[in-house]
């Protein structure tokens, strides 16, 4: 009976995992959407104030999630504790940051921000090994943050004078976002990675918690005075319902499919696409100093997630198991992405430097 229960378990999870091909697009489009987002935040500036877009995306991406969960009928946890480990999530991992960013792009072009973003692993790295201590820092690793900090000050050039204007300060305020997204990945890790909740499930109670708390807030925030056109409606629009919903859910298909190592290259893609769309679409110019900055941060994050050593291979066992087990490994890969129950981070950021989650999100 128990072999019978699991084996029709197992087959409905497969049967409901996306195919490869599925997988890969989604992964591909999500890359697409979060480097995008950093133009749909500039574009809705120019309009509606940091607070508003932030409040905006938030309730618009809660909205999305959430039709998602009722349609599927996604249980939600009843435990108080994992409610209020979701409840500190949502402010580190979506309220603050999301301000800090919407805020900090009034002053500085949209593609800086896609390459600040992409420091998030460097500052997960240092917050799982010396923060939550949930990984033992190797020492390449400890040689990746520092490259990664060497990096971060290429990019913001002192050399050119810190007088500490809007726009330097602007630039720390996007290392205060992607240190809330570290801190966030880290305490997923400590304390929610065995909660049982669905990849779908955890996104919408991060989401719409932080949504409720925008929505708590909304006196405070968001009335004020707004001017609208299709093109900051349209980029708000795209920036809840699409970067901060569905995009979530590809994310963690591509996570649960690939695992994390494969998963967290999104990290690449974004800076990519938010530097191409603010030249093409907004003129923006860039500084020699941001993109080779860029390089050595990619650089630390390569060395903060020990990706640069050669892995031995251990051979395949010989015999017919071996021919079983690879016509089961796709099957296997779709039955964990939807059972295990690790926890999923809904952005895209490894959760100890060894890249145990996705990064990239904005």
């Amino acid at each position: 009976m128990t072999t019978t229960t699991t084996s029709a378990a197992t087959a409905a999870a497969t049967a409901k995992a996306p195919s490869s091909a599925s997988v890969t697009l989604q992964f591909a489009l999500t890359g697409i959407i979060w480097g995008s987002s950093f133009l749909f935040m500039k574009v809705a500036l120019e309009g509606i104030s940091p607070a508003q877009v932030a409040w905006s995306r938030l309730i618009l991406g809660a909205l999305t999630l959430g039709l998602f969960v009722a349609l599927r009928r996604d249980p939600l946890p009843r435990q108080v504790r994992i409610w209020a480990h979701m409840t500190v999530l949502a402010v580190s991992f979506c309220v603050i940051p999301f301000l800090l960013f919407s805020w900090a792009q009034q002053h500085v072009t949209s593609g800086l921000a896609s390459i600040y973003n992409a420091t998030t692993p460097i500052m997960t790295a240092v917050m799982a090994g010396l923060l939550f201590r949930v990984e033992k820092l190797k020492l390449v690793q400890i040689a990746g943050i520092l490259v990664g900090i060497l990096g971060v000050m290429v990019i913001i050039a002192p050399w050119q004078g810190l007088d500490f204007s809007q726009s330097l300060v602007a630039q720390l305020a996007f290392l205060g976002a992607t240190a809330c997204y570290g801190f966030s990945l880290a305490y997923m890790r400590k304390f929610v990675s065995n909660t049982g909740m669905s990849a779908l499930v955890f996104s919408f109670l991060n989401i719409g918690i932080a949504a409720a708390i925008m929505a708590v807030l909304t006196p405070v925030l968001v009335l004020t005075p707004v001017r609208l056109d299709p093109w900051i409606v349209g980029s708000v629009l795209l920036l809840g319902c699409l970067g901060t919903g569905v995009a979530y859910i590809w994310n963690q298909n591509a996570l649960r499919a690939w695992g994390p190592t494969r998963a967290s290259t999104v990290t690449y893609i974004t800076p990519v696409v938010g530097v191409a769309l603010g030249i093409i679409v907004l003129g923006e110019t860039l500084s020699w100093n941001e993109p080779a900055g860029a390089i050595v941060v990619f650089l630390g994050i390569l060395l903060a997630q020990d990706r640069l050593r050669r892995r031995r291979v251990a051979p395949a066992p010989a015999g017919p198991a071996t021919a079983s087990a690879r016509n089961d490994e796709g099957a296997g890969a779709a039955a964990l992405a939807l059972s295990t129950d690790e926890a999923p981070a809904p952005v895209s950021a490894p959760v100890s430097p060894a890249g145990a989650h996705p990064a990239g999100r904005a």
